[in-house]
């Protein structure tokens, strides 16, 4: 595994780093907006924004590397997301933050793809798996330190804004200085959403709810937690706590995935995130529990994410899963533009704990339409499913082909040999 990891050690640390600032903006968004007077309903509009640069990314950035590539993309979309993240303070107005955060959410989603497609690159057959883990593990790991970092500043002044521009910066060192170039990256077309959801009508509507989750969590639980009064240390904690959930609940759910009927796993996550979010709008008299609920409602969300792709390829001939995988990125990113919105305007107008209200109907939708899919059709065979794919929501098209190439080398192999004599 060590040497696994020494040939990818620079885009890991990289990764790292741009994650670390990346990280420090999204809740530092609510914190500043908070102190500026923001309504729920203009910050849900700049978080918004970021997923909306960020699903134009992914589609534009590969089009950008094919004409002057890697390194030029990667170097000038760096240099845009830290100029971005260095000018919130500069003006603090909903009509420049929009347009800052749409930026940064396309340079983001930019960055990615070509930082995974050298992560791809650098891969063989052999340690695919074990180079994405870590790498999930590097994103999801900058995340929960980001807030750490929150913790060391005041959100009213500079300070914060400028170390996260500084972290975004420096991430491009390691990974400029030490990778080579790679042949152009090549992602394939998304699936048509009607042929997508012909296909596949649990994945397609789960994904969608969750975007509208996930989205929710990452960009508004800081606006959540200044509405209720927490302090900044105790909103960064919150936060941390929604990401840290993933951290350890992944790998269990990723097990019980090649176990059992998959249907039946989303169902049950579904159902634990939507008890976790009823118990957050109980958690007024109880603060204590306020991040058992974190914990539980974050937990469960990344790992659907990987569930709904892995269900989606069971069904699916391996020449169909990059389309496939491609519509439902695209699914997701339309959800994770509606679910801010809609939490912003149930914040708004029922008060902090639309938050939560908001959070529990859209679980509740994901294992009602689930329940209804298992009347439809017979449970697939365990055997017959693909390996389980462990992927972050805000990864780019780019690792989730890569992860999908890797799901059907196990498969292959795994059949390969229980058909040996």
């Amino acid at each position: 595994m060590i040497s696994v990891l020494g040939s990818v050690w620079a885009l890991l640390l990289g990764t790292l780093l741009i994650m670390l600032g990346n990280g420090m903006q999204f809740t530092l968004i609510g914190l500043r907006g908070d102190i500026e007077g923001f309504s729920a309903g203009a910050l849900a509009i700049i978080t918004s924004g970021y997923y909306i640069g960020f699903l134009s990314g992914a589609r534009v950035t590969p089009v950008l590397i094919r004409r002057v590539g890697h390194v030029r993309v990667f170097a000038a979309l760096g240099s845009f997301m830290s100029a971005g993240l260095i000018a919130f303070p500069l003006v603090t107005e909903t009509w420049a933050w929009t347009p800052l955060r749409l930026i940064i959410g396309f340079c983001m989603s930019g960055v990615y793809v070509a930082a995974e497609s050298w992560l791809n690159h650098a891969a063989t057959n052999d340690t695919r798996g074990k180079i994405l883990s870590a790498y999930m593990i590097a994103q999801t790991l900058g995340v929960i330190g980001a807030q750490y970092l929150l913790t060391f500043g005041d959100a009213a002044t500079s300070a914060l804004f400028i170390v996260a521009s500084i972290l975004v910066s420096l991430s491009f060192g390691p990974i400029l200085l030490s990778v080579t170039p790679t042949p152009a990256v090549s992602v394939a077309r998304p699936m048509s959403l009607r042929q997508l959801f012909g296909l596949a009508p649990l994945s397609t509507v789960g994904t969608f709810f969750l975007g509208s989750i996930y989205a929710t969590q990452s960009g508004m639980g800081a606006v959540f937690g200044t509405q209720i009064g927490l302090s900044a240390s105790q909103i960064a904690l919150f936060v941390a706590t929604l990401f840290a959930g993933a951290l350890f609940l992944q790998y269990p759910i990723g097990w019980l995935s090649d176990v059992m009927d998959r249907r039946k796993l989303i169902l049950g996550a579904a159902v634990i995130g939507a008890a976790a979010c009823a118990l957050g709008l109980m958690t007024e008299a109880h603060p204590e529990l306020l991040l058992v609920a974190a914990f539980l409602a974050g937990g469960v969300t990344t790992p659907l994410y990987s569930l709904f792709l892995a269900y989606t390829n069971d069904d699916l001939p391996a020449d169909d899963m990059p389309a496939a995988s491609g519509g439902l990125v695209f699914i997701f990113g339309l959800g994770a533009i509606a679910g801010p919105l809609l939490s912003g305007w149930a914040m708004q107008a029922l008060g902090p704990h639309g938050f939560w209200l908001v959070l529990t109907v859209t679980f509740a939708g994901i294992a009602l339409f689930a329940l209804y899919r298992m009347t439809q059709r017979p449970a697939p065979l365990v055997e017959d499913s693909d390996s389980y794919l462990t992927v972050l929501p805000t990864t780019s098209p780019v690792a989730i082909e890569a992860a999908t190439s890797w799901a059907v080398e196990q498969a292959e192999g795994e059949q390969e040999e229980a058909e040996r004599p």
